[in-house]
């Protein structure tokens, strides 16, 4: 879906970000930052790269660059300008059993100066929260694109948060609050594939993705989409890296999947998870029948007709109910799915 290089975790709440450490100005003969109080504010985040300066001018020293999506807290005016502190938003790097794959880029730290208020969006700022989260479905298109900027995910990442965080209240939360979660999900599944241990047949063996974003998801929107959207994605981590022809993996899959179905029912991936369960259960077939296990291959081959009949009532017009349908077909004309075809 989306390449990109950091693990981000979502900031805690509105009251830890006005209670941050604040840098102070640098001074002008000593340009490392002093750490001071904080003063509370609203927050914001920039929509482009913004300079940030030591005093309201472009003419004054510049401080660093904050890029989009970083958490600002807004604490003062002046005309055209405001001062800002902006937060780490800390990017935890995945230790891995094998060799780090996930980022070398380390965690900005926190700044404070000033910076032109021109493409910064406030918490106060008018339908902000739709403007941001247009901004992040900008920058979320940007990253499949082939010649997008190479930042493009995380910066969409940043943005669908900022948009979860600063507008809790909006009906964009949700969506938003899902939207970042996936995102880090994509990314660390796609590095973690790239690891030596993502063929070790056992789940505990293999890198496992954060899932701390999803489960807050599910704490936060309960009964939702967004929710169900989060608990079809943490199945990833129950998954065998490698099936290495072991009946094992596609029996519990199979019905790790169907119990999702069970839970939820009527969710926007349930046809999906029938559909690999029925598929697994396809597998189990092969697999019984190449160990001369007739009975067990029978019992397999019922069970996913059986879970078809039940795709076929609730998701007909469904493509996973079509492709479900496929395999059925197969199971009927004794065609392997799985392994080699040695018709």
């Amino acid at each position: 879906m989306i390449l990109a290089v950091m693990k981000p975790q979502i900031a805690a709440s509105r009251a830890l970000a006005l209670v941050l450490l604040c840098a102070a100005l640098p001074a002008l003969a000593d340009k490392k930052p002093q750490l001071v109080k904080p003063m509370a504010g609203p927050r914001a985040t920039a929509l482009r790269v913004t300079w940030l300066y030591v005093t309201p001018s472009a003419d004054s020293q510049k401080v660093d660059r904050v890029q989009p999506g970083r958490e600002l807290v807004v604490s003062d005016h002046s005309g055209a300008w405001i001062r800002v502190y902006a937060n780490t938003d800390i990017e935890e790097v995945h230790e891995s059993r094998d060799t780090p794959v996930i980022g070398d880029d380390q965690a900005p730290p926190p700044i404070s100066g000033w910076m032109q208020a021109k493409g910064v969006v406030i918490e106060t700022t008018a339908n902000g929260d739709q403007i941001l989260m247009g901004a992040a479905a900008s920058e979320e298109a940007s990253a499949s694109d082939p010649r997008g900027p190479i930042n493009a995910a995380k910066v969409a990442r940043l943005l669908y948060r900022r948009v979860a965080e600063m507008y809790p209240n909006s009906p964009l939360a949700g969506e938003a609050a899902w939207r970042s979660a996936d995102i880090q999900w994509q990314l660390q599944k796609s590095d973690f594939s790239t690891l030596r241990s993502s063929k070790e047949k056992d789940a505990y063996m293999r890198e496992q993705m954060d899932d701390d974003e999803m489960k807050k998801v599910i704490k936060m929107f309960p009964g939702t989409r967004w929710a169900d959207l989060a608990a079809f994605e943490l199945i990833d981590n129950k998954l065998c890296g490698d099936w290495q022809g072991q009946v094992q993996c596609p029996e519990k899959e199979s019905d790790i999947y169907e119990k999702y179905t069970q839970e939820h029912p009527d969710g926007p991936r349930t046809a999906l998870a029938l559909y690999q369960a029925i598929y697994r259960q396809a597998v189990l077939n092969d697999m019984y029948t190449a160990d001369g296990n007739d009975g067990k291959a029978a019992k397999a081959k019922n069970h996913a007709k059986e879970l078809y009949g039940r795709m076929k009532d609730k998701f007909g017009t469904s493509d996973y109910s079509w492709r479900a349908g496929a395999l059925v077909y197969k199971l009927d004309e004794g065609i392997p799915v799985y392994g080699i075809d040695q018709q």
